[in-house]
């Protein structure tokens, strides 16, 4: 696998909203306020190969035995970049599709990252939103319910730069987001957008996005690890340097999940680091799960692990291996899912 430096800075910033909601939003995954006993089924984030996916040693086409075989994982979410431009090419995505029923395995969601359709000019919005309905058709095709895109410029969000204005943000969004909406509705295919970069990580802001479309088939992913407002200016223009940079302000992330929840079609388990018991040291996924449950939530819990590819850049950060780290988000999860049944 080989791509530009360019691509590789654009892709790895991406590879990171009065009304009735059981009316607007009514989603077999979506927040439900019966209290039937607490449970979630797990996936797989394909991000959590991103050091393996970007160096060659991995394919998109691996990533389904990766799932069932290493770790007992049933249900996928891809990322948009690894399919390497393939997702329009039908023998491709049959061979994709072949070698998940193969495994018995749920394709669930698609991670998109690209064109941003709430750009401030309305030609290229538009021309953003025609972009992702290739993927809204790649995802029906492969068996999946969503797809995930992004509010805002990525470019902007590697640089550190400014995004655009909020209050005018805001409308573009709302307008992009429903325009594509309205594509995917027709294949019954939700389009959930994640707490990522820049306005988005307000998290007032992005369920304003929500109440604005109301349609059912829009929703929000919460990721636990994306709720930094503002990061420090990289020290080199480069990955290490991207890597190295500290967030400086920060939506609190408990706070975040909350709000997000009546709206939430699936759940970020983001991770990084574990203690010696095997906690997170970023997130205390006890209180955040304990929110989680308290908001009905039903449906399926990612892993995204990235501290792999963290390690790359910074080996002596006591990342763990993609595989670990893996391995003890599951675990953690897992505990923490059978503490709070």
């Amino acid at each position: 696998m080989t791509q530009s430096r360019r691509e590789f800075l654009n892709q790895l910033g991406l590879a990171a909203a009065g009304m009735s909601l059981s009316t607007v939003f009514p989603s077999p995954t979506m927040a439900s306020t019966d209290a039937k006993k607490f449970s979630f089924d797990i996936s797989l984030a394909e991000f959590s190969f991103a050091g393996e996916l970007m160096s060659g040693k991995m394919t998109n086409m691996d990533f389904p035995a990766r799932a069932k075989n290493d770790f007992g994982i049933n249900v996928l979410e891809y990322v948009s970049m690894f399919f390497n431009n393939k997702h329009t090419d039908q023998s491709y995505l049959k061979e994709l599709k072949q070698r998940c029923d193969d495994l018995g395995l749920k394709n669930n969601l698609i991670m998109v990252d690209g064109a941003n359709i709430a750009d401030l000019d309305a030609t290229k919005r538009q021309q953003a939103v025609e972009a992702h309905y290739a993927w809204v058709d790649a995802a029906r095709y492969l068996g999946c319910s969503s797809i995930r895109v992004n509010f805002g410029d990525t470019s902007k969000a590697i640089s550190g730069a400014a995004d655009d204005p909020a209050d005018e943000a805001a409308k573009t969004a709302a307008d992009g987001y429903h325009k594509l909406l309205e594509y995917a509705a027709k294949s019954s295919m939700n389009v959930i957008v994640e707490n990522h970069f820049g306005n988005s990580t307000d998290i007032d802001w992005l369920v304003g996005i929500l109440k604005q479309v109301n349609m059912p088939n829009a929703g929000l992913l919460p990721d636990f690890g994306n709720f930094c407002r503002q990061r420090s200016k990289p020290e080199t223009n480069d990955i290490k340097g991207i890597m190295g940079t500290k967030c400086i302000q920060e939506y609190d992330r408990y706070e975040g999940v909350k709000k997000m929840m009546p709206y939430a079609k699936g759940i970020s388990a983001k991770t990084h680091k574990f203690d010696a018991n095997g906690n997170e040291t970023e997130t205390d996924f006890r209180r955040m799960f304990k929110i989680i449950k308290d908001g009905g939530f039903k449906g399926y819990v990612g892993i995204e692990y990235e501290g792999g590819i963290m390690s790359m850049y910074n080996p002596t950060g006591g990342y763990l291996p993609s595989a670990e780290g893996i391995k003890a988000t599951k675990t953690l999860l897992e505990r923490v899912r059978t503490e709070l049944a």
